[in-house]
């Protein structure tokens, strides 16, 4: 895959709101359910949240900690954090981003959430992830498949893709909805980080800290 900015340098689900001490409480995380704890709790899978093998990995994908991020291309929030996420990960050097399309803001929303995950058939999917991202316009079918372009990506191929694997793609993004309901997450962005759930943004500094903190909490 070719580079994009973002380089390569015990609970219950009802349980999963409690806060952890001071600092992680300041930024709003709580805990993960445990993975797999129950059997309502499958679609919370470890392997399902952190290492779907459907989504490609994007900053270091040997990375010790997992950042997981339920988006939507047309979420205002998603697009103002984007370069600052993208900074933090790159910086850090040890992060391992996960991307996962939450389409909740209307049609066209599902729409870039489906062309965006077709172009991982063609190694493209950071670049498209990069170039939708990085608009301040809201969102068109044709401006999507424009900013797609001008990543040099093949639209055409894309759009094929998108039909052509239309039912996996669809399985995926039914997962990501699942898991961020099970989550309780109300909206975008939310995000899991290590061992953390946070429903909203965060600043630089606050994605360094939780970093941080998941890496202590990993230890434990």
């Amino acid at each position: 895959m070719s580079e994009s900015r973002y380089g390569n340098p015990a609970t219950t689900r009802r349980e999963a709101l409690c806060l952890l001490g001071a600092g992680t409480a300041m930024l709003g995380l709580g805990t993960l359910p445990a993975f797999g704890e129950t059997s309502s709790d499958e679609v919370l899978t470890e392997a399902g949240v952190l290492r779907d093998p459907e989504i490609p990995a994007a900053g270091n994908k040997d990375g010790d900690i997992t950042i997981v991020e339920y988006f939507d291309y047309n979420c205002p929030y998603c697009r103002k954090l984007a370069p600052e996420l993208a900074q933090v990960v790159f910086d850090d050097g040890k992060v391992r981003m996960i991307f996962k399309d939450w389409p909740i803001l209307g049609p066209v929303s599902i729409y870039a959430s489906k062309i965006a995950l077709a172009t991982k058939y063609q190694d493209k999917f950071a670049e498209a992830h990069e170039a939708l991202m990085g608009t301040s316009s809201r969102l068109t079918e044709s401006r999507i498949q424009e900013l797609l372009a001008n990543a040099k990506i093949d639209v055409d191929r894309a759009v094929k893709d998108a039909s052509a694997h239309e039912s996996d793609i669809n399985t995926i993004l039914k997962r990501n909805n699942d898991q961020a309901k099970a989550f309780g997450f109300n909206g975008t962005p939310a995000f899991i980080i290590g061992k953390f759930r946070v429903p909203g943004a965060l600043t630089m500094a606050q994605f360094e800290q939780a970093i941080g903190d998941a890496r202590k909490a990993a230890k434990k």
